[in-house]
């Protein structure tokens, strides 16, 4: 983990769901994100919070 990657509590993230669709999420430790692949989102995560806002998201080819 760098510096920069702060811990993220595991049970917390698995009870987050995609606030667009309602489907779970994919924790992506290397990028800092939870994935939505069924709205094609990545949300961020910032130190240690995520940013559960769709205007925050990136988009997903």
């Amino acid at each position: 983990m760098s510096e920069t990657q702060t811990r993220v509590d595991r049970r917390m993230l698995e009870a987050l769901i995609c606030p667009l669709t309602q489907t779970t999420l994919e924790y992506n430790a290397e990028t800092q994100e939870l994935i939505s692949r069924s709205g094609h989102l990545a949300y961020p995560i910032r130190n240690g919070i995520p940013v559960m806002l769709k205007d925050e998201a990136r988009k997903l080819d």
